[in-house]
Parts: C-alpha cells; structure tokens; sequence
C-alpha cells in the first residue's frame, strides 16, 4: 500500500467516521433508556472524548509507555490516505452532533 497525503479526502473520511461514531454512540444511549436533551449532550460528550483520543489530543500512557494514534483511511483502490499531521475530528463533533440530532 502506498501512503499519500489527499487533505480534502482525508478531511471528508473523518467527518463519516466520527458520523458514524456519534451514531452509534446515541443508539446505544437511547435503548439504554436515555431520552431528549440527556441523550444528546451524553453522545456529544463522549463522541468529543472518544474523538479527542483517536486524535492524539488526550495524553495516553500505560506503564510509562506513551502511544500516539495516526489516523490514516485505505481507499477503494488500496491507497492509504493522511493529511500530514494528527486527524483532528473532534472539531467536527458539536457540529455533527447538531446535524444528526436535528434531522
């Protein structure tokens, strides 16, 4: 597989991922029983936390091993695709969370 830099691409396959992440973040919430505004604000936290933890924003260490996620996307034609930095989804979550919540 060949890695390449495609920023725009990249940027659009984060935001279907953290999508899809807040989808299913707010279906298990709600057949847990959480409803309304509860659900809503919950899914953002968490999506935002989860977000910001694939983003290599939060810091993770176990045992004084440091891990540091970079976030790459294979494409149909067995590319992998980055933007040339850490992924920065959880920039995209309040909005998202606005989108899915509202349609």
């Amino acid at each position: 597989m060949q890695l390449n830099a495609d920023l725009d691409t990249f940027d659009n396959y984060q935001k279907i991922l953290i999508r899809e992440i807040i989808e299913q973040i707010r279906f298990k919430l709600a057949t847990a029983g959480y409803r309304g505004d509860e659900v809503r604000d919950l899914t953002g936290e968490i999506a935002f936390s989860v977000a910001s933890t694939i983003d290599d924003t939060a810091h993770i260490e176990l045992e004084g091993t440091q891990v540091h996620p970079y976030i790459t996307f294979r494409t149909e034609d067995e590319q992998l695709l980055h933007c040339g930095e850490k992924s920065y989804m959880h920039e995209y979550v309040a909005s998202l969370i606005d989108d899915v919540f509202d349609n």
